[in-house]
């Protein structure tokens, strides 16, 4: 399909550089394409009201780690330049793949150091090795920590790598450390926040608790191609980049059983949809899956095991906006978005929820 079909006007304004407080108190809007009023306005409080007794919500429990890092490249005795990175997907205990600006300073074999302020692990360093450099600003890394020392040098030199959307507009700082993880964050390896799950606080699980929903964790490294636009005229020409992920043997068995008594399975955020629709075959059947995931869904996939979605409103031209497309309609998601922005709703990792009923 041409990628030009799923842009939009959004003005600066619609864009929330800060969430609501308190997280459940951002607005939802509902999508039904087969309800006679197609677009309802609530608040997330009300997801509930929406579910009945023996629905499942599907969570993703990645945690968001501090992925950006500030570095300086030393090459021989050349005069030192700055260079920033943003981790995406680690592949060796001490290996990770990044992103680059400007990527076309760094060449194989040269040396970064990364925090020499003293306030990080080994006296305030952290070193790597441009290991592998590959297309669109993607480096691989080797570090000179491994595993849980790596792991902690991170956690002290890093920062939280805020979309560019919010990040071309103000610096991250520590309220972000606490927005922009879910309450129930537990693995570690994320460079994005899985959004959707922002809103989500104990107030609202009791709620869901009252009512019988299941709540259920998989788990999807959120990496920092999220963020890339697509570039591409046309969807058959964009490559996506891998995810890892994990859905264990015990949660694909549950899952299966929610369907198998009539519940519906509702995906919190489309990283979660995206795991699930992976790890299922084409009967719907969920299966124990654990390694990298590329899928890229758009307007003509079959979905084979998700009901509903509840996610966050996205950017135009975005491979997320082409997966609420096929998952309500095109021209169903693009009067939401239409209603969305001429109502207020607020836009992106920060902004307000939609709960989407899936096409038949």
């Amino acid at each position: 399909m041409r990628v030009d079909l799923f842009d939009f006007d959004l003005p600066e304004t619609s864009i929330a550089l800060r969430p609501v407080n308190p997280r459940d108190s951002a607005r939802m809007l509902v999508v039904d394409p087969q309800a006679p009023e197609l677009l309802t306005d609530h608040g997330v409080l009300d997801l509930p009201s929406f579910l009945r007794p023996g629905d499942a919500l599907v969570f993703n429990d990645t945690k968001v780690i501090p992925a950006q890092l500030e570095g300086i490249r030393r090459r021989g005795e050349e005069i030192t330049t700055p260079v920033s990175l943003t981790l995406h997907m680690r592949v060796a205990p001490d290996r990770w793949k990044a992103f680059a600006r400007p990527a076309r300073r760094l060449k194989v074999g040269d040396r970064i150091a990364f925090g020499h302020g003293g306030n990080s692990c080994m006296l305030g360093t952290l070193d790597a090795t441009v290991e592998e450099k590959g297309d669109a600003g993607e480096v691989t890394l080797r570090f000179d920590l491994a595993g849980p020392l790596l792991d902690e040098a991170i956690m002290a030199v890093g920062h939280i790598p805020l979309p560019p959307y919010i990040a071309s507009k103000r610096a991250e700082d520590a309220q972000d450390r606490v927005d922009y993880q879910t309450v129930y964050a537990r693995e570690e390896g994320a460079v994005a926040a899985p959004t959707a799950g922002l809103h989500f606080t104990e107030r609202l699980f009791s709620k869901l608790n009252e009512l019988g929903i299941e709540r259920h964790f998989v788990t999807l490294h959120v990496g920092a191609g999220t963020f890339l636009p697509v570039k591409a005229d046309d969807t058959d020409d964009h490559v996506m980049h891998l995810e890892i992920g994990q859905v264990d043997a015990a949660t694909a068995e549950r899952l299966n059983a929610v369907k198998a008594r009539g519940g519906r399975m509702v995906c919190v955020g489309t990283t979660s949809l995206r795991l699930i629709e992976s790890a299922a075959d084409e009967h719907g059947i969920i299966h124990p899956w654990s390694g990298p995931t590329g899928i890229f869904i758009t307007p003509g996939y079959r979905f084979r095991a998700v009901d509903m979605l509840m996610t966050n409103f996205h950017l135009p031209k975005s491979t997320l906006f082409m997966l609420v497309s096929a998952f309500c309609g095109l021209e169903t998601m693009r009067a939401a978005y239409t209603y969305a922005i001429e109502s207020g709703y607020r836009f992106y990792s920060y902004g307000d929820s939609s709960l989407l009923f899936r096409k038949d």
